[in-house]
């Protein structure tokens, strides 16, 4: 094991993993554990691919099983997000005058 690994950690690694998850490690911790068991700290990866919480977690290194890159159909199933400027038009620039002078008047009495 090493960074970057993708593992399928299921109940043969550690009886808490009733639901296999996919593991992205990131580092394996050297941590003094019993013979055959290691910390690894990493992300727990969803169907999609994306990283979805950062864990923590103690296995047996016999039950840890490569796991097969996600599926994305050619895409990175991410949402393209326009631009402002393709909506709004050219961005506009505002002064700190003119934000104070916007503020309500019942705001600037209370002062």
């Amino acid at each position: 094991m090493k960074a970057g690994d993708l593992l399928y950690v299921t109940r043969e690694a550690s009886v808490q993993f009733i639901h296999p998850i996919r593991f992205r490690v990131i580092r394996v911790l050297d941590w003094i554990t019993y013979d055959g068991w290691v910390w690894l700290d990493g992300y727990e990866i969803n169907k999609k691919g994306d990283a979805v919480a950062r864990r923590s977690i103690f296995v047996m290194k016999a039950g840890l099983r490569s796991a097969p890159a996600p599926v994305t159909g050619g895409q990175s199933g991410r949402t393209r997000v326009p631009s402002l400027s393709r909506i709004d038009g050219p961005p506009r620039m505002l002064s700190l005058g003119a934000w104070v002078a916007s503020e309500p008047a019942e705001n600037a009495s209370d002062r």
